[in-house]
């Protein structure tokens, strides 16, 4: 979960989504478009589509060069950006409320983004609640940047994510296992990462206790890959 190494699908995908990303640092098209072809260029495989939420947070970063370059850029979205967004999000198997007013597997929902005039940013301000992903849009990415500073603190290297990826977990509970487990199964794994992060409870066990009772931090996963880039952009080593 933490540090897995590698496989041979999510090395494909890197190489899937390439395009997509050289389209967003030619800033040639709108947010949405582009994670809309990112999703399109990734989703043929059968594991679904599990970088959706890094793709919400790298694409402004690459457009945008740099934190506040995003934010920038995601301050001049449209209602067509919305409205591609939504047709991505449609295309993933990623987990939403099944109370969600603005449902996207609900064709309306276009409709409605387009009569109340909802840019992406009002979208991802709308979906900020209860998902820390789109919280990074709205609060000028203070986890990415936390993230980032982490990884530089912690020194180069391997070791260095899991260990900045711990003090994340540790800080507040990840959204999407709150979606799929329950908020007390969320908080329940944000205190167990500060005691392994103190040294109170074993990496290992921690790790495998969250694969045996699918306890996934996917959106913690996807702020910790946008810090990752925020990083190296910044003159972090991933070797060393």
């Amino acid at each position: 979960m933490l540090i897995a190494a590698m496989t041979t699908k999510q090395r494909d995908l890197n190489i899937l989504v390439r395009p997509a990303f050289l389209e967003a640092e030619r800033k040639q098209d709108g947010i949405g478009s582009i994670i809309l072809d990112a999703v399109r260029l990734t989703g043929s495989h059968s594991g679904g589509n599990t970088h959706f939420g890094a793709y919400i947070l790298l694409v402004p970063l690459i457009m945008g060069g740099s934190i506040p370059g995003a934010v920038s850029c995601i301050g001049r979205t449209t209602v067509k950006d919305a409205i591609d967004f939504y047709r991505a999000f449609g295309m993933t198997r990623v987990r939403v409320l099944a109370s969600d007013e603005l449902d996207v597997n609900d064709p309306a929902s276009a409709e409605k983004l387009a009569e109340r005039n909802m840019t992406l940013f009002d979208v991802m301000e709308y979906s900020s609640v209860h998902d820390i992903v789109a919280r990074e849009w709205i609060n000028g990415y203070l986890l990415t940047r936390k993230g980032a500073d982490l990884l530089i603190s912690h020194g180069c290297g391997r070791q260095s994510i899991v260990r900045a990826f711990l003090d994340l977990l540790a800080s507040e509970p990840d959204t999407f296992i709150a979606k799929k487990h329950g908020l007390a199964v969320a908080l329940q794994t944000m205190n167990t990462a500060g005691e392994v992060r103190d040294g109170v409870r074993d990496l290992a066990s921690f790790d495998q206790e969250c694969i045996d009772r699918g306890i996934n931090p996917g959106s913690m996963a996807d702020i910790m890959i946008a810090s990752i880039y925020t990083a190296l952009g910044e003159g972090w080593q991933w070797d060393c």
